[in-house]
């Protein structure tokens, strides 16, 4: 696998709280209650004793000062119980993405396409509590949800099924989804619960696996899987599964806003659809360049998934025209992400007035209050 980095994940352990961004800097430590108190109780005890000294010409006595450091006990007596306890329940953030690029390159003897894209994560995600289960055969899935599959086709019991099978591992689990990312949306969000779902498993089984070897095990679930243990931004390959990650090429205070229809889009119809000989031509390490540069512009947004999914979807195609005629500019670029249904406009969080105004779009879902999510940040949310 073509890396720059050591490869690191998006996930929040949300016990503290804690992000597993940065691999190579922070480990996760379990923490318990009374850790994340002592950690806080910053006390030291000062005794004052006196003792006898011939030189003391005063009162033959010397006063001799002995520090108790009360809080460095404490934390050694936390470091032993939380070595020592299991950890049961983890409360995790699993954030989506958006495709800013997305140029297929080449139809695969195996019928899959090859492409080459800048993924990047946004602050769109789901929250997913993970608890051991007792039973020896089963995982519990729930959501908030209606529709979604609870059973082996949903992704996050494909994963923890697959972490089992590799590792040999015989824990099983409840878990419960708190969706806020939409479904068939080009978003990753199925792709993301899976990773998450891999990494905690990995967490409660003592880290059977390295995260190296979960990335690689990932591209057995689907393509975009592998992306979820990046930095947070990537320029991925192959099927997706090549994933090589790069600083951020843009700010990551970007806003932007996701506005997707109820109807979505059917990946395998869109790659059906999908024509290379009048697909785009622009290199892709070229625009990777460019917008590293120069940042993101229209002409940068490349998607040539676009014309297939607004076959499928042509709905989808007089949205995005509306959405660029009615924001007068105040988007940097428009286009959809993925195989769709969402339209990304960035430069801006506020959404179209016509999206409130008319009936028509009543039911579109709306995320004015994106941006993209910073290693850095990551980071000191796990040191909070």
């Amino acid at each position: 696998m073509a890396t720059m980095a050591a490869a690191s994940s998006h996930l929040f352990y949300n016990n503290g709280i804690s992000s597993k961004f940065n691999k190579s800097s922070i480990t996760l430590k379990q923490s318990s209650f009374y850790h994340k108190n002592c950690r806080n109780f910053r006390t030291h005890l000062v005794v004052k004793a006196s003792s006898s000294d011939n030189n003391d010409t005063k009162n033959g006595r010397k006063q001799e000062e002995l520090v108790y450091n009360l809080d460095e006990k404490l934390n050694r007596l936390a470091d032993e119980v939380d070595m020592n306890a299991g950890l049961s329940r983890l409360s995790l953030f699993s954030p989506c993405k958006i495709n800013v690029f997305l140029r297929i390159t080449n139809k695969r003897p195996d019928g899959f396409h090859d492409l080459a894209s800048l993924f990047h994560v946004i602050s769109l995600g789901d929250k997913i509590k993970f608890s051991l289960s007792p039973s020896k055969t089963t995982d519990r899935l729930s959501t908030n949800v209606p529709g979604i599959p609870l059973d082996e086709r949903n992704l996050i019991i494909k994963a923890l099924n697959l972490y089992r099978k590799k590792t040999g591992s015989d824990k099983f689990f409840w878990v419960h989804v708190d969706k806020k990312v939409p479904t068939g949306a080009g978003l990753g969000g199925g792709s993301s619960n899976a990773a998450t779902a891999l990494w905690a498993a990995n967490q409660f089984s003592g880290c059977l696996a390295t995260e190296q070897e979960l990335q690689e095990w990932s591209g057995e679930i689907g393509s975009d899987v592998p992306f979820f243990f990046s930095n947070g931004a990537a320029y991925c390959t192959g099927r997706g599964e090549v994933v090589q990650d790069i600083p951020s090429p843009v700010p990551f205070d970007l806003p932007m806003v996701l506005i997707k229809p109820p109807e979505a889009c059917s990946t395998a119809e869109v790659y059906k659809r999908f024509r290379l000989d009048v697909s785009s031509t622009a290199d892709p390490l070229a625009l990777l360049e460019k917008i590293s540069k120069n940042g993101i512009s229209q002409d940068v947004c490349i998607n040539d998934l676009e014309p297939p999914a607004f076959e499928v979807l042509p709905s989808l195609k007089r949205l995005k025209q509306r959405i660029v005629a009615a924001g007068r500019g105040k988007y940097d670029a428009v286009f959809m992400s993925g195989s769709g249904s969402t339209i990304v406009g960035v430069g801006s969080a506020d959404p179209p007035q016509f999206l409130y105004d008319e009936e028509d779009y009543k039911d579109v879902f709306l995320s004015g209050k994106s941006v993209l999510l910073c290693p850095f940040f990551l980071s000191i949310l796990k040191l909070g």
